[in-house]
């Protein structure tokens, strides 16, 4: 694919770092063969700037071409052999040109002979259903479906169109999913929630988990994360959600619009996150607690309590970010300080004991 034709599918302008930045017609005729990273790219291919730290790497990187923003590219101008793509926001620019050059193979349309659709089924028009997949009684898929093989869903779950469901993925029953949902391998959606109430004899008794699991249009759940039922009500996740791989949600609780919850994360019941929520890996969610709009919430972080809007978190048990990244400084210096202090003290100490005895006395009195 020739550079212009890049550019004008990004909508980016074409420029060239020399003295004017008008990009020759020679360099918009450049074939380009793909993407990848700086340190990586050849001459036939494009990669990108989003991050400051590393532009020392833009000197020495022998791409074909680099997407950067304007601000970046008239530091560069003049000082860098290569044309510059410009964007307003390079990385996500990144991911589109590597749209341009890789799409996932899709199955060809059709029904695999192995598969098992119930009767009372509804499957839209040009649907995939692989080798054996199992669709059970009363569901009702969109158009443009594609089910992997051995992809399972339960009785009475509602998929809208341009549904992706990949290998050994499961929908359970009555749960709702919205359009343009991917499903990961080894998702559970609408799975059993963790619920169990203690007898007199300290034995169980499972509560059953009646209310479905709820996705919004949007939402890519990645491999082998479970999105639990609820007890009763449902649990919900919103529109543009994004969950990451061995992701835990518990049963009623609620992903707002645009979270990022990366990897290990884990969502105690009834915990309710707002719009553009960012869990960092391993972060625990204690339940029936709410991380308002626009909170993040750093790796590994343990959350005991409601997280106001905006704010950054840190630590187990989490609070001000600025402030855990002092006390994390301090953490290794602690036992020399505590040294340190103790030394003082046996030295106070010594002074103390080594003061004539009238000086004493009048310390003491006062």
């Amino acid at each position: 694919m020739k550079l212009r034709e890049i550019a004008s599918k990004l909508g980016c302008a074409l420029k060239a770092p020399g003295p004017d930045g008008a990009a020759s017609e020679s360099a918009g005729e450049k074939e380009i063969r793909g993407v990848a990273g700086l340190e990586t790219a050849g001459p036939d291919e494009i990669t990108f700037l989003a991050n400051s730290k590393y532009a020392p790497k833009v000197r020495q990187t022998q791409a074909g071409a680099i997407i950067v923003d304007e601000k970046f590219f008239q530091h560069l101008k003049g000082d860098a052999p290569l044309p510059c793509l410009i964007s307003a926001n390079p990385y996500l620019d990144f991911a589109r040109a590597v749209g341009l050059f890789y799409q996932a193979p899709r199955p060809a349309a059709g029904i695999h002979a192995t598969a098992v659709i119930a009767a009372d089924a509804t499957i839209g028009e040009n649907a995939s259903i692989g080798a054996y997949v199992v669709v059970g009684p009363r569901v009702k898929i969109g158009r443009n479906a594609v089910l992997h093989p051995h992809v399972t869903i339960y009785e009475g779950a509602e998929i809208g169109d341009d549904f992706l469901a990949h290998s050994q993925a499961s929908v359970r029953e009555y749960c709702r999913i919205g359009h343009r949902v991917i499903l990961q391998n080894g998702v559970v959606v609408g799975g059993d929630g963790f619920g169990f109430a203690k007898r007199a004899d300290g034995s169980h008794e499972k509560i059953p988990q009646s209310g479905p699991t709820i996705v919004e249009d949007d939402v890519e759940i990645q491999s082998l994360s479970n999105i639990d039922r609820a007890t009763v009500g449902e649990t919900r996740i919103r529109r543009g959600a994004k969950i990451d791989s061995m992701v835990q949600v518990g049963h009623a609780c609620e992903v707002g619009e645009d979270n990022i919850i990366c990897s290990q994360a884990g969502l105690a019941g009834s915990s309710i996150l707002k719009k553009n929520v960012l869990l960092a890996g391993q972060a625990g969610i204690s339940g029936h607690l709410t991380i308002h709009d626009g909170a993040i919430v750093y790796a590994q972080s343990g959350i005991g309590g409601d997280v106001e809007a905006g704010t950054v978190v840190a630590g187990s048990p989490a609070f001000d970010a600025a402030t855990w990244r002092r006390a994390v400084t301090a953490f290794p210096r602690l036992p020399e300080m505590l040294r340190q202090i103790r030394q003082l003290e046996r030295r106070v100490a010594e002074l103390e004991a080594a003061q004539p005895p009238h000086v004493a006395q009048t310390k003491a009195s006062q």
